[in-house]
């Protein structure tokens, strides 16, 4: 972008304005219906709210990820100094921000714990020998007190670095910058080892007798595509409103589509090593967790799952020209998104039914429902604030990308 363009930025919206309220009055309205409709389906299941416990993991967890992976983002841009993401920074900021409110969605994860995890029933314990064994670490109190201290960490990091962006617009220090450099190192070091065990703790504990060190790492590579993926939508989705419509240009969306092309990539990576190293090994232990996944009606999810995560993106974002051009990235962008969710999916509830795929109309209700309420809390946060970091030294730099 020409320097005399890169000057024109001040002149362009840069504010959400009137859709801030009407996407937080909008978003509020479909969470309460979306989630309200949940509880009436899982009241008619008639299953002790088994089926509603399960899938209020796997949508809350899809949401938690999309903030993880926007504190990643963050934190990535600063501890590289990337120049480029300067002016989609912002949004990524304001996706960390709700993590906050996350937290409160913890709560009826607590709540449903009889529900979800069987390492809670005292009887089971009694009589297991390997439940006994991990007692020490699987047991409610030390549980509440790991999710207190993961959204303890995860807020620390997030308001760090969005308070510390929203006071160098103010201030326009560049010592700020300089800081926040500094600080992404160990935030995304504690970052990375509390998503690990939280994934531990509230996914792979589904099935407390199955392990893999690298699950951890699995979650956090779909957290990454994921975050990636909602920066590159919300961009054009705000352009489309004549928000910020010459800032971000072909440019910045090439890199954005080359980030999603390669998390997309990493995600296969670690599905692939952990897939293979348990079938090479082919210890019951380990296998009985695969098996469930690829039997009965979750084998031809688990195939269509391959193909939508993996192989139609990694053929629909290998063009440069498709990364170019924001429609079309933003198709592959939504898609990424979409297939995100049933890949929890996945991970979540063949430990409610082994036999068949029970997708119900309150699967998509919750995830619909919760989504309303992410959308509001976003929203929310970003208020009357600017999109872009306008006290950032780099911005000038960022606005002038050229993506060779």
């Amino acid at each position: 972008m020409p320097l005399n363009e890169a000057a024109q930025i001040k002149d362009e919206k840069r504010v959400l304005g009137e859709l801030g309220p009407r996407l937080f009055g909008g978003g509020l309205i479909v969470g309460v219906l979306g989630v309200g409709l949940a509880l009436i389906f899982g009241a008619l299941e008639k299953d002790a709210f088994r089926h509603f416990a399960h899938s209020y993991v796997v949508s809350y967890c899809y949401f938690l990820a999309l903030a993880l992976g926007s504190i990643f983002v963050v934190g990535a841009q600063h501890l590289m100094r990337a120049s480029w993401g300067v002016v989609i920074r912002r949004y990524a900021e304001i996706f960390a921000s709700v993590i906050p409110w996350l937290a409160i969605g913890a709560i009826p994860v607590v709540l449903m714990a009889g529900s979800l995890y069987e390492w809670t029933d005292p009887e089971l314990i009694a009589h297991d020998h390997l439940l006994q064994v991990k007692l020490p670490w699987l047991n409610m109190p030390f549980f509440i007190v790991r999710l207190v201290v993961y959204f303890a960490v995860w807020t620390w990091i997030a308001l760090t670095f969005y308070k510390n962006s929203l006071k160098q617009d103010q201030s326009e220090d560049p010592e700020i910058t300089v800081r926040m450099n500094r600080f992404a190192a160990p935030a995304l070091l504690l970052g990375g080892f509390t998503l690990t065990f939280f994934a531990y703790d509230v996914l792979m504990s589904l099935d407390y007798a199955w392990f893999s060190t690298m699950f951890g790492v699995y979650y956090f590579a779909g957290a990454a595509v994921s975050g990636v993926a909602l920066i590159t939508l919300t961009s054009v989705l705000l352009q489309k409103r004549g928000i910020l419509s010459r800032a971000i240009t072909s440019d910045h969306y090439h890199d954005l589509g080359k980030l999603t092309f390669a998390f997309t990539l990493f995600w296969a990576y670690i599905a692939f090593s952990q897939y293979m190293l348990i079938w090479y090994a082919n210890i019951p232990e380990e296998t009985a967790w695969l098996m469930h996944r690829q039997e009965g009606g979750w084998s031809l999810y688990y195939l269509i799952l391959l193909v939508g995560c993996f192989i139609l993106p990694f053929a629909g974002l290998l063009s440069r020209q498709i990364k170019r051009r924001r429609h079309l990235l933003a198709f592959w962008a939504a898609w990424v998104l979409i297939l995100r969710w049933f890949d929890i999916y996945w991970l979540v509830m063949p430990e409610y039914n082994h036999e068949r795929v029970p997708l119900h109309l309150m699967d998509f209700a919750l995830w619909i429902g919760l989504g309303g309420f992410f959308v509001a809390l976003a929203a929310g946060s970003a208020g009357r604030k600017s999109l872009v970091p306008e006290g950032d030294p780099r911005l000038t730099e960022s606005l002038r990308f050229e993506n060779v």
